[in-house]
């Protein structure tokens, strides 16, 4: 098991990576504006589970992967770019106003909302480079099991993520409620997710061309 000095030095850093404003929590912000505190978390859910596996490959062989064929980095930036803008083009096709007043209701499976998350966060390439620059470094064989050590690796920076995307879910939350009780801007939450999912498009598409 690593040492404290290191798993606080990790800690650090994972603070930083989930305080920045990204894909996940962009995606978090829209869907808990959208559909409330119970599909923001379950939006988080699915980029946990995403964030484990982004950990175990990248300490058992991804990065290896990415040295010996650069272009698999780019294929993986455009099929993220790709699936948001998917995501943006059903957003705003959509008729039926993302947001349900009623708790019952579920206009988004929450199947689809958790897979969200995870694919999200698993073509997320600011996530994908956190794990191959950073991790590797924070293993250590001679302090026994590798997988062990991936496993808590992972767990405080998904703890990390939970503290900082819980306060924009509870927010975000409050004010999609404030504004169901609105009637003419009952689509706004729809029309703000399909943006995001748009600007994030064009944002991957562009760092993969340079």
């Amino acid at each position: 098991m690593q040492d404290l000095q290191t798993l606080l030095l990790f800690t650090a850093a994972c603070a930083v990576l989930t305080a920045t404003p990204g894909p996940d929590m962009l995606l978090i912000a829209s869907r808990s504006l959208s559909q409330g505190r119970v599909a923001g978390f379950l939006t988080y859910l699915g980029i946990a589970a995403g964030s484990y596996l982004q950990a175990f490959a990248a300490a058992f062989g991804l990065s290896q992967l990415f040295i010996l064929v650069p272009a698999a980095y780019d294929i993986l930036r455009w099929v993220g770019a790709a699936y948001l803008a998917w995501l943006a083009w059903t957003t705003l096709r959509s008729k039926t106003p993302l947001f349900a007043p009623d708790a019952t209701a579920s206009p988004v499976s929450m199947r689809r909302i958790f897979m969200q998350g995870l694919l999200t966060n698993l073509l997320n390439p600011k996530m994908a480079l956190f794990m191959l620059a950073l991790l590797p470094q924070f293993l250590k064989p001679e302090a026994g099991s590798v997988a062990l050590q991936v496993m808590v690796l992972a767990t405080i920076l998904n703890l990390m993520g939970l503290i900082t995307n819980g306060v924009v879910i509870l927010t975000a939350s409050r004010l999609g409620h404030a504004i169901a009780s609105r009637p003419h801007l009952a689509r706004l939450p729809q029309k703000l997710m399909g943006a995001v999912f748009g600007a994030l498009a064009i944002r991957l598409a562009v760092s993969a061309r340079e």
